[in-house]
């Protein structure tokens, strides 16, 4: 019982460690099989403990995923979920680490960077607590979650987009892309926009990103023309809006990330792995 209390919060902490909801759920799993064997009488708090677990075996799977994921077709992006199915989203933290651009831009870190910087943020674990799940001193964890840090900001808005913002600018997206309005559709892109493009190698997909917003502009609406848009809906993912919708037949998620008010990336997953929690045809 006193696991299942403190499972969607396990899982949220796994899927943002690893990018993988798939891998987070093995990740809790095995958590749970070891808190089966574990003399609870011999724990004196259940959440630190589970904290540490989760946090240790997750960093394990990312060292090996990292791997697989250097020789995979083409972009590798993290795995959609929808927010009602993230865990806690309590403070502002937790929802700014689950966004699909916070995910993807942690890719950036090594393990023991993601590990830190989501310990510690989203989660605001003190630094020693945070050096003992990882393996460390508190004063090296501390220069890890500066790095981090770092290296996130340099990719990321610090003025994120309210809400309804957010859900401007993408249904403005969807109806320029649908209409075909060349225009309408520069004038959301950020000058620097890049376009990513997940199909795995199962759905055929751009290898690799797409810089500029002119490029951009005309790969979308090369799209748009060649294949058409159809059946396209806002759904709340990873705490934020995007556009799922079909495109030459296949399903499609499309995210954002926004700054200074336009669009600075747009990441396509059209690898069917990753999108089985997404909402059914």
């Amino acid at each position: 019982m006193e696991f299942e209390e403190h499972r969607p919060m396990l899982l949220g902490l796994a899927y943002r460690l690893l990018g993988s909801m798939w891998d987070a759920e093995d990740v809790v799993q095995e958590a749970w099989l070891r808190w089966q064997g574990v003399d609870r009488s011999e724990i004196k708090e259940p959440r630190a403990f589970l904290l540490t677990v989760v946090s240790r075996l997750a960093l394990d799977q990312l060292r090996s995923a990292r791997v697989r994921r250097e020789a995979y077709t083409g972009p590798w992006l993290p795995e959609p979920v929808m927010t009602s199915e993230a865990g806690p989203l309590d403070t502002a933290e937790l929802r700014d680490t689950l966004s699909y651009a916070t995910l993807h831009l942690m890719e950036r870190l090594s393990p023991p960077e993601r590990a830190v910087f989501v310990l510690r943020e989203a989660f605001e674990l003190p630094y020693d607590q945070v050096a003992e799940i990882v393996g460390t001193s508190a004063a090296n964890a501390r220069q890890l979650h500066r790095r981090a840090s770092v290296r996130l900001a340099e990719g990321r808005d610090r003025f994120q987009p309210s809400a309804a913002d957010h859900v401007e600018l993408v249904t403005k997206f969807m109806d320029a892309a649908s209409g075909g309005d060349l225009a309408a559709l520069t004038e959301l892109l950020h000058e620097d926009v890049v376009a990513y493009n997940d199909g795995g190698g199962k759905v055929r997909a751009a290898l690799r990103p797409i810089l500029g917003r002119r490029k951009v502009a005309d790969f979308l609406l090369g799209l748009r023309n060649k294949y058409g848009l159809s059946e396209a809906q806002v759904l709340d993912v990873n705490g934020r809006p995007a556009i799922w919708t079909r495109v030459a037949g296949h399903r499609q998620l499309v995210a954002f990330d926004i700054q200074d008010g336009r669009i600075a990336a747009i990441y396509g997953v059209l690898n069917p792995d990753k999108l089985t929690r997404l909402p059914p045809d």
